[in-house]
């Protein structure tokens, strides 16, 4: 009977039935060694360590602001095995091996510096602060995790809202992911060509915690992972 990887139990020896989703998410799985026909074994479905707030990255000599939901579709090869970006601890160091998710994502992150084969070093949690701004007259609080998604041009560089100094005034240049943030932005008066001012920031006591749940499988010999969106378009028997 067919059954998706993520229904399998642990330590199941499963042959590969099928694999929906598309050429780009069978050619991701091919990479790894997941294909039509292969046996491997299911080890677990397993919680990555929780994380609080979005994470803080050097990648390309610079340093980014990375929301826990787009983290969570980027995979990263460390000392010989792919693990998912949030397994990262301070100052380790990979080289993004995939990222799930369309062309559009991949170009979101792209102009954060992510791409496949970009190497990233963690750096630290970013705290869960409210960030407090004002555009035009409207006061507008927020979350790292959104703001991190807001461009604007700050002394001829382009910055994220989130290295802005308090009391600055910056022009809005780009929102990125896509229309319907774009829209929950303008809802509130953030939009592009905006003048914006990063008022302050509120720190927060009670900052929710993530986790995000991993399928992790043996190939033979080689233990690889595999996010859980992308497992659930695996049928095998």
């Amino acid at each position: 009977m067919l059954r998706l990887l993520t229904e399998v139990e642990p330590e199941t020896r499963v042959v590969v039935k099928r694999i929906e989703g598309g050429i780009e998410i069978g050619k991701y799985l091919e990479d790894l060694g997941v294909s039509e026909g292969v046996e491997l074994t299911l080890i677990a479905v397993e919680p990555v360590h929780a994380h609080v707030g979005p994470l803080s990255l050097k990648t390309a000599g610079r340093e980014v602001i990375v929301s826990q939901g787009w983290a969570d579709k980027i995979f990263v090869e460390k000392e010989g095995a792919v693990v998912p970006l949030l397994r990262l601890e301070k100052e380790d160091k990979g080289i993004i091996k995939t990222i799930e998710g369309g062309k559009d994502f991949k170009g979101w992150v792209s102009e954060l510096g992510l791409d496949e084969g970009s190497e990233v070093e963690f750096l630290r949690h970013v705290p869960h602060e409210t960030l407090i701004l004002k555009a035009e007259d409207t006061e507008i609080k927020m979350g790292p995790g959104k703001t991190s998604r807001v461009w604007v041009e700050d002394e001829g560089k382009t910055i994220q809202i989130n290295y802005l100094k308090e009391g600055k005034k910056a022009k809005v240049t780009k929102i990125a992911g896509g229309t319907r943030h774009k829209q929950e932005m303008e809802e509130v008066g953030i939009k592009e060509g905006v003048e914006i001012t990063l008022v302050g920031k509120e720190v927060s006591t009670t900052a929710p915690q993530r986790r995000g749940n991993y399928v992790g499988a043996k190939l033979g010999e080689q233990m690889i992972t595999i996010g859980r969106g992308m497992a659930e378009k695996v049928w095998v028997e």
